[in-house]
């Protein structure tokens, strides 16, 4: 094989594998690279969220009242409510799930007929080899037992700070958190967005994830355990097309 068909055989092997084995062949010899801090609405296929809004109001002005409507307390609020501003996202999910479904059919059915008597020309048939009491008989038996089981449980417990990258024009808050932590030659990546009403942030300007709507979280990462754990690129795609 020429040198140039063993480059575009090794040209093509990487094509398949895709940016991971390029990643992966740079960083042999060194732990993963932590991504730089970023603006989160600078990152490839950010897009402003849109939702439902309700008509726009405009508020009552109160003369000669250190009241400012709409607030929600008399002194300055500390917690995030403006772009920019940060909120600490606390993520606790501990769901667990248990589908037991059991079935069973069981049928049974018989049909017989026959024509003993018709105008007397029954008798004509009598050396005819047939019965005319039971021309016709017929039975069936059906069973069917089903059963099926699912069970799952996930737990994942962390909290993280976000940023506000948007305000809605109803008064909700568009949350993005971004968190890299190295430990050795893994790095493990955690990604957290959705929508927050400002009345669920508590006093210590944090938020329960079961408070978000829209809620995307993300946890993964990538180095030589996940490299190990993952199945190559040729086994993917022989899971794929063969179909047995």
């Amino acid at each position: 094989m020429s040198a140039a068909a063993r480059a575009a055989a090794v040209a093509l092997l990487l094509g398949f594998s895709g940016c991971d084995t390029l990643q992966q062949l740079s960083e042999v010899g060194r732990p993963p690279a932590l991504s730089p801090t970023q603006d989160p609405t600078r990152t490839p296929g950010w897009q402003p969220v849109t939702m439902p809004m309700p008509a726009p109001q405009s508020a009552p002005s109160e003369g000669d009242s250190l009241w400012r409507p709409g607030s929600r307390a008399f002194f300055k609020d500390q917690r995030a409510s403006r772009v920019g501003d940060l909120v600490t996202v606390l993520v606790s999910m501990n769901d667990q799930a248990t589908l037991k479904n059991a079935t069973t059919a069981t049928r049974t059915s018989a049909e017989n007929a026959g024509l003993p008597n018709l105008f007397g020309l029954e008798t004509l048939l009598a050396h005819v080899p047939m019965n005319p009491s039971s021309l016709v008989s017929a039975s069936s038996s059906n069973s069917n037992v089903g059963a099926g089981q699912v069970q799952r449980s996930e737990s994942v417990t962390v909290r993280l700070a976000g940023v506000v990258t948007q305000v809605l024009p109803n008064g909700n808050l568009v949350v993005m958190a971004h968190q890299q932590f190295r430990a050795d030659s893994e790095l493990r990546d955690l990604r957290v967005s959705g929508v927050i009403r400002p009345e669920d942030i508590a006093s210590d300007n944090t938020i329960q994830s079961d408070r978000m709507a829209e809620a995307r979280i993300a946890y993964g990462g990538r180095g030589e355990l996940t490299a190990v754990q993952t199945p190559r690129v040729g086994q993917q795609l022989m899971d794929i097309v063969m179909p047995w």
